[in-house]
């Protein structure tokens, strides 16, 4: 009797995470790019109605005040852990399938949410150490200003001091999420495809990311160049780029986190 082919749902068999990732070569962070358009082609229908529905669904959690928001943070390590399910599919010459997008849905959910909730949580308290030092160093005065309408700033001085408020807030809140995106890049992959509990699959995301930063500055250069390509024509770029961002991710965790041999991920 043909043994069943395995479920979209259904999860692969788990092994231990790996405590060490790899450091790689730095050109592997360009081609982890051609790696996910070769992850995407095998798949283009599915791929561009997956992006379809994603953002139909978060159209209407946008609708929904507050909770649809909470909603939409909760939800997205669940959503991308599917798509790493459905990525580990097309890898091993299976089809990928809108149910990969709920695959998340399975088994691993728990951790999945685990993982948004540290986020969340996390972000909450970077929002509010930074206001702090915002108050610190400018003082209620200025900071008030922020919330007021723009026609009632009239002093130069209370504009400049606004202006560079918002300057040092934003930049003192990318220095500190930035850990936290490191934190998640790997997070969903590592808990549904090696299965890592959550504190576990964060830690060795960050260690990750960390050991292979000169890579992901090319990947990012290229993500830059690409976005900005992919958002010329109405935004149409998306319905492609964002299937191959999804897919470059898990190229990048194959590369990072699993064994050359383990997955199909193709050297470039």
């Amino acid at each position: 009797m043909a043994e069943e082919p395995p479920s979209p749902t259904r999860q692969p068999e788990t092994v231990a995470p790996i405590v060490n990732p790899r450091p790689v070569d730095a050109a592997r962070g360009a081609a982890w790019w051609s790696e996910g358009w070769r992850l995407f082609t095998p798949a283009v229908g599915p791929w561009i109605l997956i992006v379809v529905v994603g953002l139909v669904l978060n159209l209407i959690l946008a609708f929904i005040p507050i909770l649809g928001s909470i909603a939409s943070h909760l939800l997205f390590p669940i959503l991308v852990g599917g798509l790493m399910l459905g990525c580990r599919a097309i890898d091993r010459g299976e089809p990928l399938t809108i149910s990969h997008l709920f695959a998340g849905f399975g088994p691993r959910a728990g951790s999945l949410l685990i993982v948004a909730l540290i986020y969340i949580a996390a972000a909450i308290a970077i929002t509010i150490f930074v206001v702090a030092l915002l108050f610190v160093f400018f003082g209620a005065a200025v900071l008030s200003q922020l919330w007021s309408r723009p026609d009632s700033i009239s002093d130069g001085a209370v504009v400049g001091g606004v202006v560079l408020a918002v300057l040092v807030g934003m930049l003192l809140f990318l220095l500190f999420y930035l850990p936290l995106a490191m934190a998640v890049w790997f997070a969903p992959a590592l808990v549904v495809l090696q299965g890592a509990e959550p504190w576990a699959a964060m830690k060795l995301s960050f260690i990750g990311c960390v050991r292979n930063i000169v890579p992901f500055l090319i990947y990012g250069v290229v993500g830059i160049a690409l976005a900005i390509v992919a958002t010329i024509p109405l935004l149409l770029g998306w319905l492609v780029l964002g299937p191959v961002t999804v897919a470059s991710v898990y190229a990048s965790y194959c590369d990072i986190f699993e064994p050359p041999a383990a997955v199909n991920v193709a050297s470039v």
